[in-house]
């Protein structure tokens, strides 16, 4: 996880997607700062799984989170995933999980049997 100081320098990013790939033993990066208008602002890129940018990553905010609950004073949270899609986040720190909540589209349904 890198931490930038504001929302700009996060948006203005222009990553090299085949150098971040070629990095050993790392999957993603996640790159967050404090937000303007919200909590904090992230992005998430994970090259070498075939994802040069998420353009929304419920995963990556169950590590930021916590990580900004503890800076900013506060459990619940305000995040937005800056992307081509965007995407906007409340985020609930409740220490043993976080509970993340925000719109969404259904794109698969099913049933699995274990």
């Amino acid at each position: 996880m890198l931490v930038y100081d504001n929302e700009a320098a996060v948006k203005e990013l222009s990553p090299d997607f085949m150098a971040l790939a070629n990095i050993n033993d790392v999957f993603s990066v996640i790159v967050t700062a404090p937000g303007d208008k919200v909590d904090f602002v992230s992005r998430f890129f994970a090259p070498s799984a075939g994802i040069p940018e998420d353009p929304v990553t419920g995963s990556s905010h169950c590590s930021l989170t916590p990580y900004w609950a503890e800076r900013l004073g506060k459990n619940q949270l305000h995040a937005y995933q800056i992307s081509t899609r965007k995407g906007e986040l409340w985020c609930e720190n409740q220490g043993d999980r976080v509970l993340i909540s925000g719109k969404a589209v259904t794109y698969l349904k099913g049933e699995i049997n274990v």
